[in-house]
């Protein structure tokens, strides 16, 4: 049976590697793309540090790969009221939404030729605002608007696009609020299901996504947040 490929970016971490490990039970092989990564034991995992904004290092990368099945990207930031600088919002808008139009693009033929997919991360902020984080937010609601986009030039060429919006997730990226007891509190207030995600349980779906049982999704923003944007 032919090994398929995916590259991931933000593959070393949080949602990327859950995403990975899960991957790689069913014989995938993974590339992952990112600044750091936690220890996984396998032959077929392959991890690129990397900052995914250098594209001339990215390409290097990626012109080495015959062929690449799908196309995950999760690699993302976060700076909360530090948004409100303008550097620092262009750096959240590069990271979060720019890369993933240029990433797309550098291994848009090798996707064709697969027949692949790709899912993008939105967020639950791509549906509402927010005060804290504009550039999160803005780039998250770019990804949706990009997911739709790709969905309809990339659809009759064979290749699948989605993306899914997570809500509050048990990472790294949520640690501060999680930290923050008060606002904890609040956060699970209004989560119907009342508790935080787990990596895995994104990356489970991104693994439905990618499979046959989802043939038909495409353009899809699926939101995976417990209720949050509901209630």
């Amino acid at each position: 049976m032919e090994i398929k490929t995916a590259v991931i970016t933000g593959g070393g971490t949080g949602i990327g590697l859950a995403t990975a490990l899960l991957l790689l039970e069913q014989g995938w092989r993974v590339l992952a793309l990112g600044l750091q990564c936690e220890q996984v034991i396998s032959d077929q995992f392959h991890f690129y540090e990397v900052d995914i904004c250098d594209l001339d290092q990215v390409k290097k990368i990626f012109d080495h790969q015959d062929k690449v099945d799908a196309l995950i990207h999760c690699a993302g930031m976060i700076k909360q009221k530090q948004e409100w600088e303008i550097p620092t919002f262009e750096k959240v808008m590069e990271v979060n939404l720019n890369t993933a139009f240029a990433i797309t693009t550098l291994l848009q033929d090798k996707l064709i030729q697969a027949k692949g997919s790709i899912i993008h991360i939105a967020s639950m902020w791509s549906f509402f605002g927010s005060a804290q984080s504009p550039a999160y937010a803005a780039s998250k609601a770019g990804v949706a608007a990009l997911t739709r986009s790709l969905a309809v030039a990339l659809g009759a060429k064979g290749v699948r696009v989605n993306a899914i919006a997570p809500g509050w997730i048990d990472t790294a990226m949520g640690a501060t609020a999680k930290n923050d007891p008060e606002r904890y509190q609040k956060i699970i207030d209004r989560i119907p299901l009342a508790r935080w995600a787990q990596p895995t349980e994104i990356a489970q779906v991104i693994i439905f996504l990618l499979s046959a049982h989802a043939s038909y999704i495409h353009g899809a923003v699926l939101p995976v947040d417990g209720g949050y944007s509901i209630a």
